[in-house]
C-alpha cells in the first residue's frame, strides 16, 4: 500500500478533505479514536493524539511515518486541567488554531452499582465527564478567539437509555450529552458547532476485556443488536469523519447513532411467533 493510501473507512470522504485542519483527539492511540485520528491525518489533518500512555502512541505515529501524515503525540491526564491547557498552548504555539477537538477519551467497567465504590466512580466521571469537559472548554475558548470551529463528544446510548452495570459511564455520558447540546447553543454565534457520535457495542481489545469478557455475556449482546453483529471500529470512524466534514457544516447539538438498532429493542413478541387473541 501506498504512502498516500487512505484507509478503506476513509476511501469515501475526498483525499485531502481535511486539508489544513488541525485536529486534537483524546484517547487517540486506540480502539475509536485510533482509527478516527488515522482517518483524519489521511485525509490531510495535522492530528495530534493524547492520552496517559505513551504506549499507546506507538502505532498511529509509525504509521504517520510510514505515510508521511503530519502526526503528533502527547502524554496527558485530561482529569488535570493545566495538562489540557498545556497540550492546546502547546499545538497552536507548533501549528497554529485548532480546528477540530475529538473527545474521545474515556474509562468503563462493568460493576453492579451497589458494589461501586467512590474511587471507582470518580475515576470514571473525572475521565469522561471532567475530563471531555476541560477539553471542550480549553479548545473552544481558542475556537471562540479564532474563526470557530468544531468538538465532536464520543457518547454512548446507555446514556438516555440506562444499562444495568455502567451508571459510572452511563452518568458521565448523559452529561456529556447535555453539554454537547448547551454547547452548541451557546457557541454557535462564535462558529463554534458541537455535536457527538453515540457508538453502540463495537469490536475492540478494550472492550473485549471489560464488556465481553467472556462468550456467554458477548452472545446475550449480539442478541439485543438488530442487525445481528457488532460494528467495526472503522466503520464509526467513517460516520464520525462524514460528520466532521464540510457536508455537515449546518449541523449541530445533534448526537449520531451507530449501534446496528440496538437502542431500538426487537419488540415484545417473538419473531415469526403468530399471536392468538384469548377469546
Amino acid at each position: 500500500m501506498s504512502d498516500s493510501a487512505l484507509p478503506d473507512f476513509a476511501a469515501y470522504l475526498a483525499p485531502g478533505t481535511f486539508d489544513g485542519r488541525v485536529v486534537a483527539v483524546t484517547g487517540g492511540g486506540t480502539g475509536l479514536g485510533l482509527q478516527i485520528a488515522r482517518g483524519l491525518a489521511s485525509l490531510g489533518a495535522t492530528v495530534s493524539i493524547a492520552s496517559r500512555s505513551t504506549e499507546h502512541h506507538a502505532a498511529f505515529l509509525d504509521e504517520a511515518r510510514e505515510r508521511g501524515w503530519k502526526a503528533e503525540s502527547a502524554t496527558i491526564d485530561v482529569r488535570e486541567s493545566a495538562t489540557v491547557r498545556a497540550w492546546a498552548d502547546g499545538i497552536v504555539e507548533r501549528h497554529g488554531p485548532v480546528h477540530i477537538l475529538v473527545n474521545n477519551a474515556a474509562g468503563n467497567f462493568v460493576c453492579p452499582s451497589e458494589r461501586l465504590s467512590d474511587k471507582a466512580w470518580r475515576a470514571v466521571i473525572g475521565i469522561a465527564l471532567d475530563g471531555a469537559f476541560y477539553c471542550a472548554r480549553e479548545f473552544g475558548r481558542r475556537m471562540i478567539e479564532g474563526d470557530g470551529g468544531q468538538i465532536l463528544n464520543v457518547l454512548a446510548t446507555y446514556a438516555w437509555t440506562g444499562m444495568p452495570g455502567v451508571v459510572h459511564s452511563a452518568a458521565a455520558k448523559a452529561g456529556m450529552l447535555a453539554v454537547t447540546r448547551t454547547l452548541a447553543v451557546e457557541w454557535a454565534k462564535h462558529g463554534v458547532r458541537v455535536n457527538a457520535i453515540a457508538p453502540g457495542p463495537f469490536e475492540s481489545d478494550g472492550a473485549e476485556r471489560n464488556l465481553w469478557p467472556d462468550d456467554a455475556v458477548r452472545q446475550h449482546i449480539l442478541a439485543n443488536i438488530p442487525l445481528g453483529r457488532f460494528a467495526r471500529a472503522e466503520e464509526v470512524a467513517g460516520q464520525a469523519l462524514f460528520l466532521l466534514s464540510p457536508a455537515c457544516d449546518y449541523v449541530t447539538g445533534e448526537c449520531m447513532v451507530m449501534d446496528g438498532g440496538a437502542w431500538l429493542g426487537k419488540g415484545f413478541w417473538p419473531e415469526g411467533v403468530r399471536l392468538e387473541r384469548r377469546k
